[in-house]
């Protein structure tokens, strides 16, 4: 794993509109394309996250150097971290990599004094938040509203985890 460079913000926008969205993203298991069509993030998102020095962007790369996965921790406060674009590349899921990448970005809030992880993600994902609980994230029992409306509404379920003992 390494830091995300500003060089890599289209390469990051291409790499996590194929494992989110469209038909490429049905080619692994982790995905939103039978629930949303919609741009999952923007190039002015990417280049404002390399810019702020609150987000550590990790990526990682295949031996050709080409970008196959990234995970984002943001510092919401002195004690807690969100993560968040976290993807891997869709022909190279179910291979560890994900595991590896979620390692990687909490190693590094860890470092960085961070105590414990938050993410959100869509309540319809019961598999992935399943994947997540299997690495120690729990359910806070906090749902939030999805930032776009849509018919019928989606919500975010709040998943923590702590990094202190672990």
């Amino acid at each position: 794993m390494e830091a995300a460079k500003p060089a890599d913000a289209e390469p990051l926008k291409l790499l996590v509109e194929r494992a989110y969205r469209g038909d490429s993203a049905r080619q692994g298991w982790n995905h939103e394309a039978d629930i949303l069509d919609d741009e999952r993030i923007s190039l002015a998102e990417i280049e404002t996250m390399l810019a702020d020095p609150a987000v550590s962007l990790l990526v990682a790369r295949g031996d050709d150097g080409r970008l196959t996965g990234c995970v984002a921790v943001t510092r919401k406060d002195d004690t807690l971290g969100y993560l968040g674009t976290f993807c891997v590349d869709p022909q190279r899921q179910s291979a560890g990599l994900g595991r590896t990448l979620l390692d990687a970005a909490e190693n590094d809030a860890r470092s960085s004094g961070l105590a414990a992880m938050e993410m959100t993600v869509i309540t319809q994902r019961e598999v992935l938040i399943a994947w997540y609980e299997r690495r120690g994230y729990r359910r806070t029992g906090e749902t939030r509203p999805f930032p776009v409306l849509r018919d019928p509404p989606l919500r975010f379920v709040v998943l923590e985890k702590p990094l202190t003992g672990a």
